[in-house]
């Protein structure tokens, strides 16, 4: 499955922008504004070229691997290692896998690397590249060969889900930082902008070190073989064909902008499909965002789990496509006396109750309390 450009087609379509912007106002001067709102549903029916743009299966996956950086004394995201949260999210221990199965998500935990071995699970795909990269500060993280063949993995995962929506997140020791370390190369950044302001001096002077040391990395896929990890690798490739696929991409994370900013120097219009979401106020992300010029969907302050934003601004999504696809257009029927209650446009949202006379009512208990 070749990488090109030409296979991802840009959003920009002045015709049916204004046919979605005629809509909205139609929709607006009965209602009022929506604010924000609308602009997200501009952005939605430009990804799906539809007036009336619909999700179908959205899946929340979690890309989950090791670094072999982190033998170097990398912290381990909430005190465990990777393959724990893994299975924290399995077992639907984690808060974005209980959000996400609320509104609808399907989760699924992808095993890009990990060092462990996870035992079966239906919601576990193991797509493992190799048991964690290598020590990036020695030498490369991943071989060429490796790159090519996380990206093979997320391209044939992105071409096999039925749906069109993907949440992408990353998820391991070390892919924090490997993130920063991708995004301090490829945009020109001071790496202590990307790292939490509490990091100590030693993390600092690790990962400057291990940034010099491939001072020559300087494309995008050369950067992305030394510094790794094979999560990052492996959201690329599911991008590049999502996005060709006309999929709605949630970016959620450092680990997932890394992925984006890779993806975008292969094939610039991926941007277009990606909608930013966050699960944390750390000021990396920030920065990661502002190479974008994009903001979150949401600010919730939060400090948790890569994914739980993305899961929270679901629903905010399928409203925004709702005002496109669900609203009806048309004059409204003309109500005549006597004739009775109008119907709903669909059967399936009316409740048909019959009001009985006040005297044929069933009186309550004795003592019961009316509410």
């Amino acid at each position: 499955m070749p990488i090109h450009e030409s296979l991802i087609t840009p959003t920009a379509n002045p015709e049916l922008e204004r046919q979605l912007r005629e809509r909205l106002a139609r929709h607006a001067a009965i209602a009022g504004g929506f604010g924000q709102l609308e602009a997200l549903a501009l952005r939605l029916g430009l990804m799906q070229a539809n007036l009336t743009p619909r999700f179908r299966d959205p899946v929340l996956a979690l890309f989950a691997a090791d670094h072999g950086l982190a033998v170097e004394g990398l912290p381990q995201p909430f005190g465990r290692p990777s393959h724990e949260q893994a299975l924290l999210a399995l077992q639907s221990r984690l808060p974005a896998a209980v959000i996400a199965r609320l509104h609808g998500l399907q989760l699924l935990v992808v095993d890009c690397g990990l060092s462990a071995e996870l035992a079966p699970h239906p919601k576990l795909l193991l797509r493992k590249v190799a048991h964690g990269t290598r020590n990036s500060r020695i030498g490369l993280a991943m071989q060429p060969s490796q790159v090519q063949s996380a990206l093979r993995v997320g391209m044939e995962l992105a071409d096999s889900l039925s749906g069109n929506v993907m949440v992408l997140a990353g998820m391991g020791q070390g892919s924090q930082e490997c993130a920063a370390l991708l995004l301090a190369r490829l945009d020109a950044r001071h790496l202590a902008d990307l790292l939490p302001p509490t990091s100590p001096p030693a993390l600092h002077e690790l990962l400057q070190t291990t940034l010099n040391r491939h001072r020559d990395a300087l494309d995008a896929m050369d950067a992305l073989a030394a510094f790794g990890g094979f999560e990052i690798a492996v959201m690329v490739g599911a991008m590049l064909v999502g996005a060709s696929k006309r999929k709605l991409l949630l970016v959620d994370g450092l680990a997932a902008c890394a992925a984006l900013r890779v993806a975008a120097s292969i094939a610039a219009p991926v941007t277009d499909y990606a909608v930013f979401c966050r699960s944390n106020d750390e000021p990396g992300l920030d920065a990661a965002l502002h190479g974008f010029k994009a903001g979150a969907l949401l600010e919730l302050g939060l400090q948790t789990t890569d994914g739980m934003g993305a899961a929270l601004s679901w629903p905010l999504l399928r409203s925004a496509a709702a005002l496109l696809s669900e609203v009806h257009e048309g004059a409204p029927a003309p109500f005549l006396p006597n004739s009775g209650p109008m119907p709903l446009m669909d059967a399936r949202d009316t409740v048909t109750t019959e009001a009985l006379p006040i005297e044929e009512r069933p009186r309550p208990p004795e003592g019961s309390i009316l509410l």
